[in-house]
Formats: C-alpha cells, sequence, structure tokens
C-alpha cells in the first residue's frame, strides 16, 4: 500500500504551495525592491526546478529522457527569444 500512495507528489504540492505563500508573503509586506526581487527570483527557480522534477517526472530513468531535456532545452530556447525579440523591438526601438 505504501508504493500506491504518492507522498512525493503530495509533498511536491504541499512545497509548492509554501513556496507561493512567500511569494504572497514578498507582495503584502513592503520589502525593499532588491530584496523582494531576490526572494521571488530564488522563490521561482526552486519552484521551477520542483515542477520539472517532481511532476513533470524529468529525472526519472527512461528511454525518451533525452527527449524531455531536448524539450526543456528548446522552451528555454523559445522563450528567451520570444522576451528578448520584445525588448529588442518594442523597447529599444528597432
Amino acid at each position: 500500500m505504501k508504493q500506491l500512495f504518492p507522498i512525493r507528489h503530495v509533498m511536491g504540492y504541499i512545497f509548492s504551495l509554501i513556496l507561493s505563500l512567500v511569494a504572497l508573503a514578498v507582495v503584502f509586506w513592503d520589502m525593499s525592491p532588491v530584496v523582494g526581487m531576490t526572494i521571488l527570483s530564488v522563490c521561482a527557480i526552486i519552484q521551477a526546478s520542483l515542477q520539472l522534477f517532481v511532476f513533470m517526472h524529468i529525472n526519472e530513468e527512461n528511454s525518451t529522457a533525452n527527449s524531455l531535456y531536448m524539450n526543456v532545452g528548446y522552451a528555454l530556447f523559445v522563450g528567451l527569444v520570444t522576451i528578448f525579440g520584445t525588448l529588442f523591438t518594442m523597447i529599444w526601438g528597432y
């Protein structure tokens, strides 16, 4: 029965809720912008890695592990091109 209960998923969900509450606390408490952005950045990186490794099963040993890493790399590439392309055209005026 112990193998049937998804303890990793439940703990990941609880940890995601805690990280979301920390991010919400940054908004409610009047912190300096540098401290607030540092806390939000650390929480965002931890939560993104938690989502990848716990809920998207990126660390499981199987034959599709390489394709999962390629998909994550491609998604990062597309996201960065979109962000910097938008900044390039709308903010920097090119």
